[in-house]
């Protein structure tokens, strides 16, 4: 995949769960940082998956990537004329904030 990227180019993946699946995301993030510059993991809530919550492994090959801003803040009356009932530049940013346990485990890799 790395290879099929344009240099601004981002990968998502399916992260897991952390509440579940901790270690898993810990050798996946490993084995992205031999590959990409940057690699952060976000989450967000499902409540129709198990522990109601999903995460994301993002990949960047521009050490200059900044997954946590949004490209396009929308505004509020954007986001109303989408009829968006989750999304927002708030809600994006969040994502990116781990609890303390997963922070720590990813900190060390």
């Amino acid at each position: 995949m790395k290879t099929a990227l344009k240099e601004n180019g981002i990968l998502c993946c399916q992260g897991e769960c952390q509440w579940l699946h901790l270690k898993l995301i810990k050798e996946m993030h490993q084995f992205c940082k031999t590959l990409f510059p940057v690699v952060q993991y976000a989450y967000c809530t499902v409540p129709t998956y198990p522990s109601g919550q999903i995460g994301f492994m993002l990949c960047s090959k521009n050490p200059s990537t900044s997954f946590q801003d949004p490209v396009q803040q929308l505004s509020p009356e954007q986001v109303d004329a989408m009829n968006l009932r989750y999304y927002n530049s708030g809600i994006h940013r969040a994502a990116f904030v781990l609890p303390e346990f997963t922070r720590k485990v990813l900190s060390d890799v």
